[in-house]
């Protein structure tokens, strides 16, 4: 996934806005929180960084073509740093940034999520989401 594509995929998910900031990176919000971060890689190569579930934080970090995002994970949070780039993760990818989104967004008040008209998304996904193994 390059960050053309990355960006169009953040686009499609419900109430989201997009800013440039931190060094040039593609920061993804909803409701005005962070959801996914396109940038940040040590070689300049593409990566995406996304916040995780309990379990999927587990599995990731130590799995290959991922790892605890820097800053993020140095302070405790639970996000991970997708480096493997060359395509092969990439469904897995558009998996994580939704779970991503979803976590973030289950994390605004149910004012804000009708605000913002994205509580019928939420439970559209949360009635068929469970983390990947």
């Amino acid at each position: 996934m390059n960050y053309d594509d990355f960006n169009q995929f953040c686009d499609s998910l419900p109430a989201t806005t997009h800013v440039v900031q931190w060094g040039s990176s593609h920061v993804w919000k909803v409701g005005g929180k962070v959801f996914a971060i396109g940038g940040w890689a040590p070689d300049r190569q593409p990566a995406f960084t996304f916040k995780a579930s309990d379990r999927n934080f587990a599995y990731l970090r130590e799995h290959e073509g991922y790892r605890p995002a820097p800053y993020f994970a140095n302070r405790g949070m639970q996000w991970i740093q997708q480096t493997e780039t060359s395509g092969v993760l990439d469904e897995e990818l558009r998996y994580y940034l939704t779970e991503s989104y979803r976590i973030v967004l289950r994390g605004l008040s149910k004012r804000k999520q009708k605000e913002l008209g994205a509580d019928q998304f939420l439970a559209t996904v949360t009635e068929t989401s469970g983390d990947l193994p």
